[in-house]
Formats: structure tokens, C-alpha cells, sequence
């Protein structure tokens, strides 16, 4: 279990927010869309129940772009500085934190690797990790979470 709450923001600090339970999974998308948008060699996704996370100051607002392949994607920006405020996430009740919006980052250890097949060659990825090679199905949905829940106990 991590220390709770944990705290974070934007980079202007108009969007704060509290996560008040232990995340479903934490882990690294090595994607070459999270690529892109981090401008890094991964995003660091924290996902966790909608209902445990309390937002304060700006509202985030709403943010989507049509790939040039046809795919949707959005989240939730800041509306001044334009930083990442979540997203959504494929489970019910859950979303999406970037690991780096938290004050705290010490804990953000990844329970596992998705996408590991655009991984940057450089990028070390331990050789006990779980990886998939592409998007997850459910059940390797659940595999990462119990892998996040075995590391906490």
C-alpha cells in the first residue's frame, strides 16, 4: 500500500487533486502515441477508481484529437497551461493519473509494461517484469492489477 493521500497538479498548479485509495495499477505504456504526447520514452499510467480521486481549483477540461490511422484520443487538460489532468480508462469506474502530475513520485514503481514492442531499444526493462507486447486484453488487465496489489502487501 502507498502512503495516502497522495497530491498532485498541473504544472501552473490551477488543477489539484487528492487520490484517497491505493491505485488499481500502476504501469508503463511504451506506445509510440504515449511517446509522443509525453515527449519521453513511456507514460507512467496510474489507474485508479474515479470515485477515490477529488479534484480542486480549474475544471479540467476535455481534450480529444483524431489520429492520422483514424483512432480517437482524448483526456483531461488544464485549460491554462494545458497539462495532463487524467483521462479515462477502459474499466468501469476507473481513470487514468500520469504518474508525473503526482507531488510524490517515489512510489510510482510500474507492477508491469505494456507495449513493450515500441519500447526504446535502450530503455532497461527488468527481466522479472510483466510485459505484453501490445494492448493488454482483460484478463492481462487483471494480471497487471494483482501484480500492483502483490507488490503492496
Amino acid at each position: 500500500m502507498i502512503p495516502l493521500p497522495q497530491a498532485g497538479g498541473c504544472i501552473c498548479g490551477d488543477i489539484r487533486f487528492v487520490l484517497r485509495d491505493d491505485p488499481v495499477t500502476v504501469y508503463a505504456c511504451h506506445c509510440t502515441d504515449c511517446q509522443t504526447e509525453t515527449g519521453s520514452t513511456c507514460l507512467i499510467a496510474v489507474i485508479v477508481r474515479r470515485s477515490k480521486v477529488d479534484f480542486t481549483g480549474a475544471t479540467p477540461e476535455s481534450c480529444g484529437v483524431t489520429l492520422p490511422d483514424g483512432r480517437e484520443k482524448s483526456g483531461l487538460r488544464c485549460p491554462r497551461c494545458r497539462g495532463p489532468a487524467g483521462g479515462d480508462s477502459r474499466g468501469a469506474g476507473l481513470m487514468m493519473l500520469e504518474g508525473g502530475t503526482f507531488d510524490d513520485t517515489s512510489w510510482l514503481e510500474p507492477a508491469g509494461h505494456i507495449w513493450t514492442r515500441s519500447a526504446q531499444p535502450w530503455v532497461r526493462i527488468p527481466e522479472d517484469a510483466l510485459c505484453f507486447a501490445e494492448q493488454p486484453s482483460g484478463e492481462e488487465f487483471v494480471s497487471l492489477a494483482r501484480a500492483w496489489k502483490e507488490r503492496a502487501s
